[in-house]
């Protein structure tokens, strides 16, 4: 403890030299926590954004394939998705718990002197298996609406809000666009989502009765924009996307030994999430190794100023081993030195970190913080670069005749 203090008050009595050599260490620590803090953060913002699509999700999207000459097909193959194909995907994929197809467009909702514009979505009784949504008040689509086209919403509760403040939607009449719809139930509120959308501005109808209300596919008025599936669990999203490729293959007639490609697209959200870890894990690495050069800088900084020590102090070398100080005495004060320099370092770095990282939290809400692990790995690394490029200088010091030492003042 003793010599502790000793390397602090050598510190302190060189304040600014020790300051100015610390920078690099200061950049080094603060950089790695910055990065790590950040980093974490925004695994976190991409596990949240793939939880508010529900688990184990799989979606298929209407594309333009390529006949056999590597040539597009007619435009109108961009309305592959059939209400039809959802249906047997869930009834023909063991694999599935659901298959849910889904509309959306953007429409004006009327009640009485109060509109909205909002997104509306066509859909089924299912939804509520693929997407985190809970019926707070009413009851939710049914099959049987799906099936007879019933003029029923759901609403969100941003719609709720703008159009009913806080009087009872249920059983009321509004107008999406000019048709007339009755409310039968109110969505539980989510919040915005992790990108900074709002899923509370929402209104919920029969897939089929958008698609012959509120549309304009003329002929493909059977057409859906989205297969939203969802697999029994995460082992068996593999098996689920082979399962449902293959059945949508047989029902569009696409023959794989003729060389025409999939009218349709599959995504799933793990791929995503794997996708941004791996981008995030290899910026890790690079800022890692950044924060490597700075903490090398930061310590070559450390050997210099206790080289220089070393010879400022020769006269007191000298002293100390004329008394009987031994010379692994002599090597464990300029160690202990130099990784209290290190360590002070490290501690002004970390909380530096804290302050940027919470400052970038606040401005941005993002969900970073400084962790305790991450405060410790670097503390520690921090004085262990010290203690590396201290041993030279101590081992100098350590070899001082102490005759020789004596005689410089």
């Amino acid at each position: 403890m003793e010599i502790i203090k000793s390397a602090l008050r050598s510190l302190a009595g060189n304040r600014v030299r020790s300051l100015l050599t610390m920078t690099g260490i200061i950049i080094g620590v603060g950089s790695v926590i910055v990065m790590v803090s950040l980093g974490r953060g925004a695994a976190i913002v991409v596990e949240d954004y793939v939880a508010s699509f529900g688990e184990n999700i799989i979606h298929i999207y209407p594309s333009q394939p390529k006949n056999n000459n590597s040539e597009r097909s007619a435009a109108g193959s961009w309305f592959s998705l059939r209400f039809n194909d959802a249906k047997a995907i869930a009834d023909e994929n063991f694999t599935l718990t659901c298959a849910v197809p889904q509309i959306s467009i953007t429409s004006q909702v009327i009640f009485g002197g109060s509109n909205w514009k909002t997104s509306v979505r066509g859909t089924t009784a299912d939804f509520l298996k693929v997407r985190p949504f809970r019926v707070k008040q009413g009851i939710f689509i049914s099959d049987n609406d799906v099936r007879s086209a019933n003029k029923v919403c759901v609403l969100g509760a941003t719609p709720a809000k703008e159009l009913f403040g806080q009087s009872d939607p249920i059983d009321s009449i509004i107008r999406i666009g000019r048709i007339p719809f009755r409310v039968i139930g109110l969505l539980t509120e989510q919040g915005v989502d992790a990108v900074g959308n709002d899923d509370d501005d929402i209104l919920v109808v029969p897939v089929t009765t958008l698609q012959r209300r509120l549309t304009h596919y003329g002929t493909h008025n059977n057409s859906v924009q989205r297969i939203t599936v969802q697999a029994k669990s995460r082992e068996l999203l593999g098996a689920a996307e082979d399962e449902l490729k293959q059945i949508l293959r047989q029902r569009h007639r696409i023959n794989d030994d003729s060389g025409d490609s999939d009218d349709f697209t599959v995504h799933q959200l793990t791929e995503v999430l794997e996708s941004t870890e791996q981008t995030v894990n290899a910026l890790s690495v690079m800022l890692s190794f950044v924060a490597g050069i700075s903490l090398l800088i930061g310590g070559i900084g450390i050997m210099n100023i206790m080289l220089v020590t070393v010879t400022e102090r020769t006269h007191e070398i000298g002293i100390r081993m004329a008394v009987g100080a031994r010379p692994s005495n002599i090597r464990i004060q300029f160690l202990t030195e130099a990784a209290v320099l290190s360590a002070v370092g490290g501690i002004i770095g970390i909380a530096l970190a804290a302050v940027i990282v919470a400052v970038i939290a606040d401005m941005f809400n993002w969900p970073a913080s400084v962790s305790a692990d991450i405060v410790i790995i670097a503390s520690g690394f921090s004085a262990f670069v010290g203690m590396i490029f201290g041993l030279w200088p101590a081992w100098k010091a350590s070899q001082l005749d102490p005759i020789e030492a004596l005689r410089l003042d």
